[in-house]
């Protein structure tokens, strides 16, 4: 799943120690903004390395690739939400998403439209051609 919005708090770091080793994670809150009614979302980043590769700060656009998990402790379950994956979206160009969109869906309903007049054609020029 993948979500876009903005980092609007960053919670302190934790870490430990466990059977593999050390471990460190980093919880945030992401809020929607591109709806008329903004949603937040708490994840988290698993491993030093990807804390230290994303760098994530507070006021970030950022769009968000992430897992659902739910686990059992003591008779309740909990979910978590780990991102795996971050992007930083630049703020100054907005508009540089939409025209991608444009092309990918043009090309594809023009072939659709051209193939069956082509198969038309056919049909006619031979009369032992069945239309079906």
């Amino acid at each position: 799943m993948e979500i876009q919005g903005k980092i609007i708090v960053a919670l302190p770091e934790r870490s430990g120690v466990s059977a593999r080793g050390e471990w460190k994670v980093q919880e945030f809150v992401l809020e929607t903004v591109d709806t008329q009614y903004p949603r937040k979302m708490l994840f988290d980043i698993f491993g030093a390395d990807r804390l230290q590769r994303y760098n994530l700060q507070v006021g970030q656009m950022v769009s968000v690739a992430f897992d659902i998990d739910a686990r059992e402790y003591n008779g309740r379950w909990y979910n978590s939400i780990r991102a795996y994956d971050v992007r930083h979206i630049d703020e100054s160009q907005p508009a540089a998403a939409a025209p991608q969109a444009v092309p990918v869906s043009a090309p594809t309903a023009a072939p659709v439209a051209a193939a069956p007049a082509a198969e038309a054609d056919d049909a006619t020029d031979s009369p032992d051609n069945l239309p079906f």
